[in-house]
């Protein structure tokens, strides 16, 4: 072959390089699809299909390939992936390719393909002949808040779109747009919000913060301000009897804190900074930084800091509505994640808090012992330190397959005074979780197995007298999951070797059955146990002059026996289309029965407290219906009704438990307008809450004056907020909290003589503060 020859052929094979680089083209479609096994089959049935390669993720639906148009056409690809059972954008799966899929892949379909928010933009450059598309922006608008169709229990995941709905500052103030929890102050002292769930204390529904147990113990009265509203990535909240995996305590409900992180599809570091403020002298201040370390390791810094200086006494009764003083938080994440390399990933986390607080009488100075002043205080500091970690292992080839420990260290002191009443608290606490999943046969069958290990240590000194007690419970539990066409059955049970309490066996179901793909019917039933910290639980009555006996029952905790509740429940979600847009209809029913219930007794005596183990019965029942319409784009509405009928038996007979509405109604709205390309909109959100009448304590045994009635008013507080995005980096936002400026006039008894008989700070059914105007900014960078 001449050099002419050669010439012509070299060229002859560049051009025809240059023509197949040319119709080389990489495209983004959006494919249907649940987990790892869909993934491996969408990418798979793509690269059998022609595809030169192919990635498929779950977060965003998306799958990403490149492909050789010459030889292979888009749709050729689209229709391949759709007969092995994956809707997509351009064809959609024939119904026995969808039910042959594994129940784990069962993704949720619909009449449309609906891509996530609608648009599909695509982003190319004109320069370049070929049909090479350079990217493709997919962006996904989130439900505030959405009820979980997959799970057999009923779920609500809380994203961090719903908490920017309101101040939030903490814990406490994320449920105020949520129609689920109950949000009141217990103490016209201290200040403290507790939450209630279905008719029943917070004690009875299990706080958890990354799966691991947080608010409990010695932290029940004070642990919602324990976690800012701004390191939360978002909750979840179980209604109801919760999986046996996590513990025993659960009755009510679960409710879990995610702390915030870097996501995977998200690598970049974010810095971001809030301020905070309230005409009332509340300030405070947030920095949490999430950045990557490299491809599998990031971390998350957290700080905050907030502080109460104002004397607030809106009611004029020479007592703060809210306590001075000031917290400071502190945490460290780091993440680890090679779950598709290694089939490793962990966690860890460390945490420190120093909150302190006073309260009481205006002018009343902490530096002097109260014995040495007229005025009435209170004292309350709070030291807290965690650490924790989680650790899975994803076996490899078996992506259903897993093995899960998670290990958290906890020590808690209190030390605190109210008047002339001293209570000391100490706690070491330690818990150990060992899972193992995997399958049997198919992934129809899942099971989980595993044992776990919980120590507390308590050192309590009220007055006089020192309580100390160690609590040790190793556990093992077995849980199954059988997945069906239209149906999903979870039942597990556990075991728990309580030293105190007895062997105790703790089993629970959940049942899911889909009536139709938007007909979502659910029973759950289970039961729950744990031991009560009168004095931490307690402390709303702290600020009183009620003396406290405890009634001995023969327990080994301060002479009581644990409590043990069984907890029923059934609701119905129906979806369904309205002006166009989703509407969701829910109405659920519970019912929790006590087998037997440590009574805190209020009514036989204005100046007792009584502690004692139930005879009799105890129970609640929680009736809620909630409607979720979005009637134009933008505006989304939230109405609901609950109804709660809870009741146990006292020493005096059977009554209804007090400080429990009968009725309560609520309503959100939220409007925001459209982001423009800078990331501009406003945001506009009110909620209403209206609570009828609820039973008070008795306290006829005092005179006339300090007496209050049966009965507490219905009322009605409306909260609203306004926020402007100047941009995807600033944010503004200005609220009004309690705005139809209901208060609660008498809420101190005997608010003049401190330290008389009669004195009781306890007996608040309805907020103290009349109206409060917050303002806030954040900043990201």
């Amino acid at each position: 072959m001449n050099y002419l020859s050669r010439k012509l052929m070299f060229s002859v094979l560049l051009v025809c390089s240059v023509f197949s680089f040319a119709q080389t083209v990489t495209e983004q479609f959006l494919v249907k699809g649940n987990c790892n096994m869909c993934k491996a089959r969408i990418e798979k049935a793509a690269l059998k299909a022609g595809a030169t390669t192919a990635n498929w993720t779950a977060n965003n639906q998306t799958l990403t390939m490149t492909l050789d148009e010459s030889k292979v056409k888009c749709d050729d690809i689209l229709k391949q992936i759709a007969e092995v059972g994956h809707d997509n954008e351009k064809f959609k799966a024939s119904e026995d390719a969808y039910k042959n899929l594994p129940p784990c892949c069962l993704y949720t379909r619909g009449s449309d393909f609906e891509k996530p928010n609608d648009t599909l933009e695509h982003h190319s450059d004109s320069d370049k002949k070929t049909n090479q598309i350079e990217g493709v922006k997919l962006t996904r608008e989130k439900e505030a808040t959405a009820i979980s169709k997959k799970e057999a229990g009923l779920i609500f995941n809380i994203s961090s779109k719903e908490l920017l709905k309101a101040a939030c500052c903490n814990l406490s103030e994320s449920f105020e747009t949520n129609a689920t929890v109950d949000v009141s102050f217990s103490n016209a002292v201290t200040g403290t919000k507790q939450l209630k769930m279905l008719g029943l204390d917070q004690k009875y529904t299990l706080l958890t913060k990354e799966q691991l147990p947080e608010i409990r113990g010695l932290a029940s009265p004070y642990g919602l301000n324990f976690i800012p509203g701004k390191w939360i990535g978002g909750i979840q909240l179980t209604k109801g009897g919760s999986t046996v995996v996590n513990g025993y305590e659960s009755i009510t409900g679960q409710i879990n804190t995610e702390l915030l992180k870097t996501h995977d599809d998200d690598k970049k570091a974010e810095t971001e900074i809030n301020l905070f403020s309230d005409n009332n002298g509340r300030v405070e201040a947030n920095v949490t930084s999430t950045s990557p370390i490299s491809d599998k390791w990031n971390q998350s810094v957290l700080l905050h800091g907030n502080g109460t200086f104002g004397d607030t006494d809106m009611n004029d009764d020479a007592f703060l509505d809210r306590p001075k003083g000031s917290q400071l938080n502190v945490a460290y994440l780091l993440n680890y994640n090679d779950l598709q390399g290694s089939g490793f990933g962990s966690h860890f986390g460390i945490n420190y808090l120093k909150d302190e607080r006073t309260a009481g009488q205006i002018g009343f100075n902490k530096r002097i012992p109260q014995k040495d002043q007229s005025l009435y205080g209170v004292g309350i500091d709070i030291s807290r330190f965690q650490l924790w970690n989680k650790t899975g292992y994803v076996f490899k080839g078996k992506p259903y397959q897993s093995l899960g420990w998670m290990n958290q260290l906890t020590y808690h002191q209190q030390d605190s005074f109210f008047g002339l009443r001293n209570y000391f608290g100490k706690e070491t606490s330690y818990y150990s979780n060992l899972i193992f999943e995997s399958i049997l046969g198919n992934t129809n069958n899942k099971y989980k197995v595993g044992a776990s290990f919980l120590y507390d240590k308590y050192d309590e000194d009220y007055l006089l007298d020192n309580y100390k007690r160690t609590e040790t419970v190793p556990g093992l539990f077995a849980e199954y999951t059988l997945t069906g066409e239209k149906f999903t059955l979870v039942t597990g049970a556990r075991v728990d070797f309580h030293n105190l309490a007895g062997t105790q066996f703790t089993p629970r179901m959940n049942f899911k059955y889909d009536l139709t793909p938007k007909t979502i019917f659910r029973i759950s039933a289970g039961r729950g146990f744990r031991t009560a910290n009168i004095f931490a639980e307690s402390q709303a009555y702290f600020a009183s002059n009620r003396q406290i006996q405890i009634i001995n029952s023969g327990g080994a905790i301060y002479g009581l026996k644990p409590e043990i509740a069984w907890n029923y429940g059934v609701s119905l979600q129906q979806e369904f289309k309205l002006f166009g847009r989703k509407s969701t209809v829910l109405a659920d029913f519970f019912r929790t029965d006590f087998q037997n219930q440590v009574v805190t007794d209020l009514d036989e005596s204005a100046q007792k407290i009584l502690f004692y183990n139930l005879e009799g019965k105890s129970f609640a029942n929680s009736f809620q219906t909630q409607w979720d319409i979005q009637p134009v784009k933008n505006l989304e509405f939230r109405v609901a009704y609950k109804y709660y009928d809870v009741a146990l038996d006292y020493l005096s007979g059977l009554k209804k438990v007090p400080f429990m509405a009968k009725h309560r109604g609520f309503a959100n709205l939220a409007y925001s307008t459209n982001k423009t390309e800078k990331g501009r909109f406003w945001s506009f959100d009110t909620t209403l809450n209206l609570v009828g009448k609820q039973r008070l304590p008795n306290t006829k045994s005092n005179p006339a004056e300090f007496q209050i009635g049966d009965y507490s008013p219905s009322y009605a507080t409306l909260n609203a907020q306004i926020s402007r995005n100047f941009s995807e980096k600033i944010r503004v936002y200005l609220g009004g909290e309690n705005l139809t400026g209901y208060q609660q006039k008498v809420a101190i008894l005997d608010a003049g003589n401190p330290f008389g008989n009669y004195f009781d700070g306890g007996m608040v059914y309805a907020p103290i503060m009349k109206q409060n105007f917050y303002v806030g900014v954040d900043f990201k960078f």
